[in-house]
């Protein structure tokens, strides 16, 4: 028995490609209606990490695709304006964020919250307010921010959180919704923080019911897959919430082998320190 019961604790999970269906229904992550696309929806963030570019290079041609726009403006050429959409809008949308000008979740849309703080930082530079994204507007950017990384380009959820289960309104709990792929911390029935979560493919389902941690592990390591699972709280057999480096990079293309993986390491990293042993865990659709 005892055996048995360390092989179960050691083995953990480990991420799977995007093959194995994730057992949490598949829905595009929410951003705010006026910068999302119109006519489709909210657009998705990239599930992979963005493809790295020189801090000052220009942008490459083509990188995003535009709505018809003059060519030329008094401040340059025009890279961007509404209607563009692409991955150098949401790099734009994360460097004006790092400064305060945009107060949202990047969408890689260029709607009319993209155009109002572009108008803004233009003011503060004394710059025409066009709206529109030129090169003399670009540059200027790029030499006061820093290069977005991949939680500043696709950061962690912004999706409701879901209506508790009522196991979650008492004590200390995780409490889990694989329908809102959200956790939420909880306690004596008041939300102290909430993260992304995925959860493991329909061959290896993350288990649902009442749970509670039995053993904390910081910087744990799957005996069998071999893989990093750091931040582990095991709640059932090998079966742990623990940050995820892959959810991290690829979102929701992936899923584990039944473990709940969070992408925010420094939300999950804020919860290891918070729970305790014994703590309760809820995880339900």
């Amino acid at each position: 028995m005892a055996v048995v019961a360390l092989a179960a604790v050691t083995a953990g999970c480990k991420e799977q490609p995007a093959s194995g269906a994730s057992a949490a229904p598949s829905a595009p992550e929410s951003s705010p209606a006026d910068d999302a696309k119109p006519g489709g929806g909210s657009p998705s963030p990239s599930a992979s990490a963005p493809t790295k570019e020189p801090a000052k290079a220009s942008p490459k041609p083509g990188a995003s695709r535009t709505a018809p726009t003059p060519t030329a403006d008094p401040q340059g050429e025009v890279l961007m304006a509404s209607g563009s959409e692409g991955k150098q809008v949401r790099e734009l949308q994360a460097r004006l964020r790092q400064i305060g000008h945009f107060g949202r979740t990047p969408t890689g849309y260029y709607g009319t919250v993209t155009v109002a703080a572009v108008q803004s930082f233009q003011g503060k530079r004394g710059l025409s307010r066009t709206g529109r994204t030129d090169t003399v507007t670009w540059q200027k950017l790029l030499g006061m921010t820093h290069e977005p990384t991949a939680a500043e380009l696709n950061p962690p959820t912004t999706r409701p959180v879901a209506k508790p289960d009522k196991r979650c309104l008492t004590g200390r709990v995780l409490c889990i919704s694989k329908n809102s792929r959200t956790l939420s911390w909880m306690i004596d029935g008041k939300v102290v923080s909430s993260m992304d979560v995925r959860f493991g493919s329909e061959y290896t389902p993350t288990r649902e019911g009442t749970f509670s941690v039995y053993w904390k592990s910081r910087h744990h390591v799957s005996s069998i897959y071999h893989t990093a699972m750091p931040y582990a709280m095991f709640f059932s057999g090998g079966q742990a919430v623990h940050y995820s480096s892959d959810f991290a990079a690829r979102g929701y293309n992936g899923a584990s082998h039944g473990c709940v993986n969070v992408r925010d390491e420094g939300k999950i990293a804020a919860l290891f320190a918070a729970v305790r042993t014994g703590d309760k865990v809820v995880v339900y659709k």
